[in-house]
C-alpha cells in the first residue's frame, strides 16, 4: 500500500469529461458530488489512476466537495512512551503481535478431519501399506507443488475460503480490518482504489494466487519514493498509520487483533530499508498507532458504516460518499 503527496492546483474553469459541467471558482461548487465519485469509480475502472486522483483532488476541501480527503486531526509526531499509549487505553502487546486464532482453529479442525476421514477410508477400503504409501506421496507432492510453485498461494485460499464460509466471526473481522484501512487512507489524504475481503475475490480480480484479499490505494508517487530511496516523513508517516489501521481496528472492536502479520512486517521491512534504528523504529510505530486509534475512535460510525457498504460490495466512490455523509464538518 502506498501514499500519493503530489498536490494538483485547483483550475477555475474545470470541465470534468463524461458530464460537461464547469467549476466556476472555490465558493461557486455546481458539481454533485455525486456525479464526481461516480467519473472516479469509472477512471479507476479503466486503471487511469491519475485521472481518478485528479478528480478528488479538485474537489478536496471544497464547500459541497470532499471536506474529509485528508483532512483528519492527527496528534502531534513526537517520541511517546509505552505508559502514555496505556494512558490512552493502548495496549500494544494486544495489537503489534497478532495471531490468527479463529483461522489457525480453522486450520487444527481440518487436519485433524483429515486425518479421521483418512483413517475411515483405510479401513472401508482396505488399503495395502503400498497403496497408502503412494496415497501418502501424492499428497506429500502437491503440497510440496504448492509451497514451491504458489508460495503456499492454494491452501492459503482454501483456508481462506472455508473460514469465510463457516465462521462468521472470521467474516466479520476481515471486512472490519479492511474497513480501518480504507478510511484511515482515505482521512490521511491516500485514495484507495480497490478493496477485496475473500482471497477468492482477490484471486477472481488479480488471477494470481499469490495475491491475498486487501485494500489497494494510489500509490505511484509513493512508489517513485521509494524507488529512489528518498521517503518524505510526510509520506512516511501516511504509510505507517494505513499500514496499522487494520490491527488498530480489530483491537478497538474485539480487543486484540488477529489478523495483520503482513502489513506489520511490511512496515518493519519498510523501515530496515530506510537504515531506521531500533530506537527510531520503535518512536515511528508508537506515534502511529497512537494517531490512528485515536482517529478510528474519533469516527467509530463512519467505520461502521463503511464496513456495512464494503460488505455489501459498494464501490470505491459509494464508500467515500458514505465517509463524507457521515462525518461532520467540526468532527474531522
Amino acid at each position: 500500500m502506498g501514499t500519493v503527496m503530489h498536490c494538483y492546483a485547483y483550475r477555475p474553469q474545470l470541465r470534468f469529461p463524461g458530464f460537461g459541467i464547469i467549476l466556476c471558482s472555490s465558493s461557486e461548487v455546481s458539481v454533485s458530488r455525486q456525479q464526481v465519485l461516480k467519473q472516479v469509480d469509472k477512471e479507476l475502472a479503466k486503471g487511469d489512476e491519475r485521472a481518478a486522483l485528479t478528480l478528488i483532488k479538485d474537489l478536496q476541501g471544497k464547500p459541497g466537495g470532499l471536506r474529509c480527503f485528508g483532512a483528519a486531526r492527527q496528534v502531534p509526531q513526537r517520541l511517546y512512551t509505552l505508559d502514555e499509549l496505556k494512558l490512552n487505553g493502548i495496549v500494544t502487546q494486544s495489537l503489534l503481535s497478532p495471531v490468527d486464532v479463529t483461522l489457525g482453529s480453522i486450520e487444527r479442525n481440518l487436519q485433524l478431519a483429515s486425518v479421521i476421514v483418512g483413517v475411515s477410508a483405510w479401513n472401508v477400503f482396505r488399503f495395502s501399506p503400498q497403496q497408502l504409501f503412494y496415497v501418502s506421496l501424492a499428497v506429500l507432492f502437491l503440497w510440496t507443488l504448492d509451497v514451491i510453485s504458489f508460495n503456499g498461494g492454494v491452501s492459503s485460499l482454501a483456508l481462506d475460503t472455508i473460514g469465510h464460509a463457516f465462521s462468521q466471526k472470521y467474516h466479520n473481522r476481515v471486512i472490519q480490518h479492511e474497513a480501518g484501512h480504507f478510511l484511515i487512507a482515505y482521512l490521511l489524504g491516500i485514495l484507495p482504489k480497490g478493496y477485496t475481503l475473500t482471497s477468492l475475490e482477490a484471486f477472481k480480480k488479480e488471477g494470481s494466487l499469490n495475491v491475498q484479499a486487501g485494500t489497494a490505494f494510489v500509490d505511484f508517487e509513493f512508489v517513485e519514493e521509494v524507488n529512489a530511496g528518498k521517503v518524505s516523513a510526510s509520506t512516511l508517516n501516511r504509510f505507517a498509520c494505513i499500514a496499522l489501521a487494520g490491527v488498530a481496528a480489530e483491537y478497538l472492536l474485539y480487543g486484540f487483533a488477529e489478523g495483520g502479520l503482513a502489513d506489520i512486517n511490511q512496515l518493519d521491512s519498510l523501515y530496515k530499508s530506510l537504515g531506521f534504528t531500533q530506537k527510531k523504529t520503535d518512536s515511528q510505530v508508537r506515534w502511529s498507532v497512537l494517531n490512528t486509534v485515536l482517529i478510528l475512535r474519533r469516527h467509530e460510525v463512519a467505520r461502521a458504516k463503511l464496513a456495512d457498504a464494503m460488505a455489501e460490495g459498494r464501490s470505491v466512490g459509494s464508500c467515500i460518499d458514505i465517509i463524507e455523509n457521515t462525518i461532520g464538518d467540526g468532527d474531522i
